[in-house]
């Protein structure tokens, strides 16, 4: 990362043929990290200030917390079998690594024939390339955690959630949003998600439509210029679905040309309610990806620590 001011998202050029604003070469030519790079040691070392009480809250599903599991991707099968008279092993099979709580990565979406995150164009490999998830496993995400909780009418229905609702939600909870700081926004999906019965949940597995953020260039603005390191939301993309083809894409705004880290269905009801108690919105956040060599996402292994 060079140690020049960030440009503004206005300042941003243009990528031809797409008409979208984009950072390649913000953080280096040669980046891997692309937002990751705000969590500098200085704001490591402030978050590691945030703990009052020690206590950590576990933002990160079961492997196979969701049965059926979404979007037509296998169940997991998990096999514990005896090596010999005293000792154990487990396999795992059909695993998804963005079947549950999850990052998504800069191998996971490309701008078209523009590329992925740095205008790399070469299709991703196992093991091999650049971009790969596990760029991110090395360093591990550490930072100020910021939860907003935008709840509200039904989160199994297309809502966007605009940024002046972000707004509003930081001002009502009297949080501040600083640089560097991991967003994670509560749209109540996940909450509802428990309450559903049997035949609800195989509904939900196929269904694509749910609040989440809005998915224009506005939003894409207000997530850059407020210098965040990281968006993770508790419903199944982050942005609000479906989508509209006039208004865009925000998971190809931020990943491949914003070089956003993305989480998706992460748990933040436990945490939410801890904040109501107490009025503290903030917190220290831990997450460490898989190392898995030229992967396009993997589970967050996320925990608050309040």
């Amino acid at each position: 990362m060079t140690g020049a001011p960030l440009p503004r998202f206005d300042e941003l050029p243009l990528l031809g043929g797409l008409g979208l604003r984009h950072a390649w070469g913000v953080f280096g030519e040669d980046d891997e990290l692309g937002t990751l790079n705000l969590l500098t040691p200085e704001r490591v070392r402030e978050a590691l200030a945030l703990p009052r009480e020690g206590v950590s809250f576990n933002l990160t599903l079961p492997l196979a917390a969701f049965d059926p599991p979404f979007y037509g991707r296998d169940p997991l099968v998990h096999t514990i079998f005896r090596v010999d008279r005293n000792y154990h092993d487990d396999r795992l099979d059909n695993v998804f690594p963005q079947a549950s709580t999850h990052w998504d990565g800069l191998r996971h979406m490309r701008a078209r024939e523009h590329g992925f995150w740095g205008g790399v164009t070469d299709d991703p490999e196992p093991g091999a390339g650049r971009l790969g998830i596990e760029r991110w496993a090395e360093r591990g995400i550490v930072g100020r955690g910021v939860l907003l909780d935008v709840e509200g009418g039904d989160p199994f229905a297309s809502r966007s959630i605009s940024p002046e609702e972000l707004e509003a939600a930081a001002g009502r909870q009297g949080v501040e949003l600083r640089p560097g700081d991991v967003l994670c926004v509560r749209t109540g999906w996940m909450a509802r998600y428990r309450r559903l019965d049997a035949d609800e949940r195989r509904r939900a597995a196929t269904s694509h439509a749910f609040a989440g953020l809005a998915a224009g260039e506005e939003m894409a603005r207000w997530l850059w210029d407020h210098r965040f390191a990281a968006v993770a939301c508790d419903n199944p993309a982050v942005e609000v679905s479906p989508g509209d083809r006039d208004v865009g894409s925000l998971h190809r705004r931020l990943l491949p040309l914003l070089g956003f880290a993305l989480g998706e269905l992460f748990d933040l009801d436990a945490l939410a309610r801890a904040a109501v108690r107490d009025g503290r919105w903030d917190f220290l956040f831990v997450s460490v990806p898989l190392n898995l060599a030229g992967g396009a996402g993997s589970p967050a292994n996320a925990i608050a620590i309040r």
